[in-house]
This record gives structure tokens, sequence and C-alpha cells, in this order.
């Protein structure tokens, strides 16, 4: 364990691993996304997309192995029973840090497919990560300001098309799409801005994981309701803080939910019955979150004090 050195070393010393490790197997990945790309077959295609996705799953071996050397973390997980590696997933969870996406990968990483994210599309340009997510079909978004489609007409529903194409190809193998419904990193002064009505969250977009659910609702096995919590820490908190070993607790809760019925095939933006309704399911789910939230931190108060 690393964890006696002084903070910054610390925080050095484990960006340091990460980085020699996130290159080491991004280059190793970039040579089998290649194969993929050049391939004629279809099962070819897949044969190299999913041995890019085993280099993949040992990037996040790695970091885990990195975490457990460089952190003394403890973790408190609930509800990963009757999970399978053979079936898909539709993950929705809260958005605490940019420490979320290791906790998810560390929490599933040998319980569900390996996890794809929704991403912006400039991050595409993000060093080494970029061009390694585009090669593992993580599904890149464009969205479109309203003065840009005021401008542009042309442009109105294309980043939908655009994501369910991306599904489509989701049904080759089976997958886990995670969506972070608040869209952002929750903090108290975004909270006050949009004037959210939760505690400890933003108001969720149900867009998103509609148009998911409608694309290929029937081939997901369930929908895992995620909730993450970092109570020794207020939010918001940053990725160096995790670095440093300034996060000292980690709770996170998953709660298999079924898909709602009747989802497949059904337009969020013009079906007004269905939208109304779907938001409202959405609604109930963040309340429900937001007093879980609650209890997990008033309990970690009650029992740091005592």
């Amino acid at each position: 364990m690393l964890n006696f050195l002084p903070a910054p070393i610390l925080g050095a010393a484990s960006l340091l691993f990460i980085s020699v490790n996130t290159i080491f197997w991004s280059i190793i990945l970039y040579v089998f996304i290649f194969f993929k790309l050049i391939s004629p077959l279809k099962s070819i295609r897949l044969f190299f997309a999913r041995v890019a996705t085993v280099c993949a799953r040992f990037w996040v071996e790695c970091n885990s192995f990195i975490f457990r050397v460089t952190q003394k973390m403890e973790w408190d997980i609930e509800g990963l029973e009757n999970l399978d590696r053979k079936k898909s997933y539709l993950l929705v969870s809260n958005h605490r840090s940019w420490t979320d996406i290791f906790v998810l990968q560390q929490v599933f990483k040998r319980e569900i497919p390996f996890l794809k994210f929704f991403l912006k599309k400039e991050l595409i340009w993000v060093p080494f990560l970029g061009f390694a997510w585009w090669g593992l079909d993580f599904p890149f978004m464009k969205r479109y300001s309203r003065e840009k489609l005021r401008k542009h007409p042309e442009l109105r529903g294309k980043d939908i098309q655009t994501t369910r194409d991306k599904c489509k190809k989701f049904k080759d193998t089976p997958v886990s799409v995670i969506n972070f419904l608040e869209g952002t990193r929750f903090n108290f002064e975004k909270k006050e801005k949009q004037n959210s009505p939760f505690i400890h969250l933003l108001k969720p977009k149900a867009g998103g994981i509609a148009l998911v659910l409608s694309s290929m609702g029937d081939y997901l096995s369930n929908i895992l309701d995620i909730t993450i919590v970092y109570p020794g820490n207020q939010p918001p908190h940053k990725f160096w803080d995790l670095l440093k070993g300034n996060i000292p607790n980690v709770t996170v809760r998953v709660n298999a939910l079924p898909v709602p019925q009747k989802v497949v095939g059904k337009n969020y933006s013009e079906d007004t019955p269905f939208r109304q309704g779907f938001q409202q399911w959405v609604n109930d789910l963040w309340q429900k979150k937001d007093k879980q939230i609650d209890s997990i931190i008033t309990r970690y108060r009650q029992s740091d004090k005592s």
C-alpha cells in the first residue's frame, strides 16, 4: 500500500501509473481495432471487437489493482445478485464526479458486459482514450442548440437517428449501456440554478433513456438503477481528490428494474402522452433515489459521530 505517502506525491504516483496503464492497453487495443476496420466479414469484425473488449477489460483490471495499492477506500455495495455477463442492461445513475466512471467499472467489471457510455462528440479527441472509445463502439453524440436548429432545420432529428443507429449495433453482442440522467455532474450551484426539487440530485432528463429503450428495449434484460454516494465527501469533488486518496468511502446501491412495457418504437419527442408518462416514471425514480442518498448520508454521519 502506498497511501502512507503525502497526498501530492500519492496523487502524482497514481496519475503516472494510470497514464502508463492507459497508454499501454490503448496501443494494444489499436491493433485489434485496425483489424476490425479492415475485416470484410461481419463475423470476423465481431471477433476482433470481442478481442478489443477483452483488452479494455484488462485495462480496467489494471486500474483496479492500481487503486488497491494506492488508495484506502471502504466499499459498501449492495444489489449485485443475479446479474449475468451474457445479458444486456441499461444502467441509469446519478452523477457525482468523474470518479463515478472508475467506481462503476470497479463494481461491474465481472458482473455484466463491458460498460459503454454515451459521450459528447468532442471527447473523441481525448488523447489515447478517444480513439479507443470510438473503436469499442462507444456512442458519440452531437447535440444541436435550438439556435442552430433554427438556422439549419435539416439537422433536426439527426442526433436521434445517430442514437438509433448506435443502438442497432449493440444488438450484435451482449452490452451494458449507461446513461447519467442528470446530464452533468452534481453540485449545489447547478441545483439552485435549475431550481431542482431534489436535495441531492439535479433534474433528470428522460429523453436519452427513452430513446435507448425505444430502440432496443426488447433486447434488454433489465434496467439497473444505480445510486452512487461518497458519504465522506461534500460535492463537488474532483478526480484529483481520488488520486490523492481523499475519498475514504464509496457507497453503491444497485436495483434491478423491469423494462417498462410498450416503450419499443415509441417517439419521445412527438408522442405527448408517452413523453408525459415516461417523464413521470423517471421523476418517481429520482424521488426514491434522492431519499436513498439522504438516508445513506445521514447514516454515515451518525456512525461517524459515534
